[in-house]
């Protein structure tokens, strides 16, 4: 199959990206002028204009961008590590886990910080369980891990139900919205910026052990890889950026099942690439979900996580449809 020229996609793929945060300082419930934008980032004189665009818009934009890239990129790792290409956060529970552990944190009115670990907690939990229930004889498979892990995604969303069944009224709709995707939280963007820059670059620095991975945990063993370390490294890495991803914007969908399958239709098999290219690319889809979720039907916002989830299914159907021929 005929791959795509690696760094003019990259480069075409960071332009745009920078136009669509471009569109979404300019467009929502207001729409401005780019003169007025620009007087916005540059002019220190308080206008509306500016507060607008530095305290929501371009918060939000960039909180978009970073959730979308941990997501991308935990599905590359999870798809990797089962070596199956339905792997992804949402679908083995293990968002699921972080959105249990998250709302529990919430109720009980613990500070950002411990909803934070209580999230990464509750992914890392969720992925425990998943490999423990998934072990049998001659140990797992990536057909049984991933059934075990619709079956605890499953589990999860229902002790969410009971949760949302058991919680205060005045924090049921906020807390049914953050599920469903919120990411109005526009405070975080620094660190998680910050999170998905180490992360990417450690995974690019994986990317030979990973290859290697990919091809079998038998051969992998064979040229002297140490298996039991790279999938323990990469078993808490994609739960410490699912947690971060779910405890900031709630559970998001389809970003990290599909985004690795588009860069790798175009840009090949080497991991170094797919992780790359999925934390570029997830940051990308999200930002522009979550652009047409304020501009839609502005001024209301719609939860950016069922649109990830009515554009998501077509393309995965047609990427599906698009394997078997």
């Amino acid at each position: 199959m005929h791959r795509l020229p690696l760094i003019p996609v990259f480069v075409a793929l960071g332009a745009a990206t920078a136009g669509l945060l471009l569109l979404s300082l300019l467009l929502g419930s207001a729409d401005f002028a780019p003169a007025a934008v620009w007087q916005a980032l540059t002019d220190p004189a308080p206008t509306l204009a500016r507060d607008i665009v530095l305290e929501l818009r371009l918060p939000r934009a960039l909180t978009a961008f970073a959730v979308g890239g941990l997501l991308g990129l935990a599905g590359a790792l999870l798809q990797v590590l089962l070596r199956n290409p339905l792997a992804d956060p949402y679908v083995l529970g293990v968002s699921g886990g972080a959105s249990v552990f998250a709302l529990l944190a919430l109720m009980a009115g613990l500070p950002a910080v411990l909803v934070d670990g209580a999230a990464g907690l509750g992914a890392l939990l969720a992925c425990v369980l998943v490999f423990a229930l998934a072990q049998g004889p001659g140990g797992w498979t990536p057909t049984r891990l991933l059934l075990t892990g619709v079956v605890v995604a499953a589990g999860a969303g229902s002790v969410v139900s009971l949760l949302l069944a058991l919680s205060d009224d005045t924090r049921l709709r906020g807390m049914v919205f953050w599920l469903l995707g919120d990411l109005s939280r526009g405070d975080r963007w620094p660190w998680l910026l910050t999170l998905l820059g180490a992360a990417t670059m450690l995974c690019v620095a994986l990317g030979r052990p990973l290859n290697v991975l990919a091809r079998g945990e038998t051969l992998a063993a064979t040229v002297g890889l140490d298996v039991r370390g790279v999938r323990s490294v990469v078993f808490v890495l994609s739960s410490v950026l699912t947690g971060c991803a779910v405890s900031t914007a709630g559970s998001i969908g389809f970003v990290g099942l599909v985004t690795p399958h588009l860069v790798r239709l175009g840009l090949g098999n080497d991991q170094r690439v797919v992780l790359a290219g999925s934390a570029l690319l997830g940051g990308f889809v999200l930002m522009a979900a979550d652009l047409a979720s304020r501009v839609v039907l502005a001024p209301r916002q719609l939860p950016v996580g069922a649109l990830t989830a009515l554009v998501g299914v077509p393309i995965f159907l047609a990427l599906m449809l698009r394997q078997r021929s």
